[in-house]
């Protein structure tokens, strides 16, 4: 029988290297994946994890898909801190992208520097009001938030495709499911010349500063760190719950807005039905790879991003799947809850003790003759 018994002490080094260690096995199971696809393991690796950056090119185009993810995963870190489990920056991306394009289109003919910084306010506080709908239900009628907040991601991706193929669809676009291109004034500058790298990545980069002063050096973020640790406790010292969910709620799911308004004027220029293929629920797993601190969630975006290129990568190169994408994922954050496991918890082998009678003594066997 296999039992988990908990460990004295937590190491605090392998907690960091916990990661890593969940990278190399799931490099090591692709390896494994590869061969019994019958494909040469390591071109396979080479392929998704080298090929996508040999270049300039390359490397700006990791750029271009760190921004949203860098943006919803540190937002997540602030609710995850708070113990509060936000399943719902997808849909929240969503909703931002959507408030956003619904500005920019209204503003098509406008031009002026004020045109951009109202569009990003716009899909601010659409992922705001999406995340505001769980605050509400999880503060005052005491919903679990994983479930509303999953629930949600799919009404907004039904909502966006309502307006994509209705009141916001381009008259104009031959009956595709898209806007009209939005007017120059509302598109994120390039900051890279011959590139694709925009401003967004700049407004990710200073996400993760401001999210690091105000849970390390600010009253607000130590609030919600002890509240996180022990609600109990955060009552006792007089820190108000019900506002500190609301703040860590709203702020997570205005990052996640900004994620989305920035792809839409940021490198697609439109709003279409596929403006993130899976960017909000990529974060979760970036803010548990990164170990919920800035620095770590940075680099754990640089690899995802990674993954999600080479994962293109492979299915053009090799005639892989797309969904290799996923699999890969998916084997990342297995293997890390993992190991998280087994830094708390060692494991036990008991086996089963088979119960045999005791051997009869004289006196009971006259007796029993």
């Amino acid at each position: 029988m296999i039992k988990l018994e908990p460990r004295g002490e937590r190491s605090a080094t392998m907690a960091y290297l916990s990661p890593v260690l969940a990278a190399l096995l799931t490099m090591l199971t692709g390896l494994l994946l590869f061969t019994l696809l019958n494909v040469d393991p390591v071109e396979a690796l080479i392929t998704i994890l080298y090929v996508p950056i040999s270049d300039t090119h390359g490397i700006a185009e990791l750029c271009v898909k760190t921004a949203p993810i860098l943006l919803c995963a540190i937002g997540l870190s602030v609710v995850f801190k708070a113990k509060i489990w936000n399943i719902g920056a997808e849909g929240q991306l969503l909703m931002g992208g959507l408030f956003g394009s619904y500005i920019a289109l209204q503003l098509i003919e406008a031009e002026g520097f004020w045109v951009l910084p109202i569009v990003l306010i716009a899909g601010i506080l659409g992922g705001m009001f999406w995340a505001g709908i769980a605050a509400i239900l999880k503060v005052r009628f005491h919903t679990n938030e994983i479930l509303t907040t999953i629930m949600m991601n799919y009404i907004a991706l039904n909502i966006l495709l309502w307006a994509v193929h209705g009141p916001l669809k381009d008259p104009e676009g031959f009956n595709f499911p898209e806007s009209a291109l939005f007017g120059d004034s509302a598109l994120l500058p390039v900051l890279i010349e011959g590139t694709r790298v925009h401003f967004g990545m700049a407004l990710a980069l200073l996400a993760v500063v401001a999210v690091w002063v105000l849970m390390s050096r600010s009253f607000y973020g130590f609030q919600i760190k002890v509240m996180g640790m022990d609600a109990g406790a955060a009552r006792l010292s007089g820190f108000k719950e019900k506002r500190l969910t609301y703040f860590a709620l709203l702020l997570s799911g205005g990052l996640a807005g900004l994620a989305g308004v920035g792809e839409v004027t940021g490198p697609i220029g439109q709003l279409i039905p596929q403006i993130s293929p899976g960017y909000g629920y990529a974060a979760i797993i970036v803010a548990f790879l990164g170990r919920l601190h800035p620095l770590g969630i940075l680099l754990a975006s640089l690899l995802m991003a990674l993954l999600y290129m080479g994962g293109e990568m492979a299915q053009i190169s090799l005639g892989l799947p797309l969904a290799l994408t996923g699999l890969f994922q998916g084997m990342l954050l297995f293997y890390l809850l993992a190991c998280d496991v087994l830094i708390s918890f060692r494991i036990r082998l008991n086996p089963r003790k088979v119960k045999t009678s005791a051997p009869l003594t004289p006196l009971a066997s006259e007796t029993r003759g």
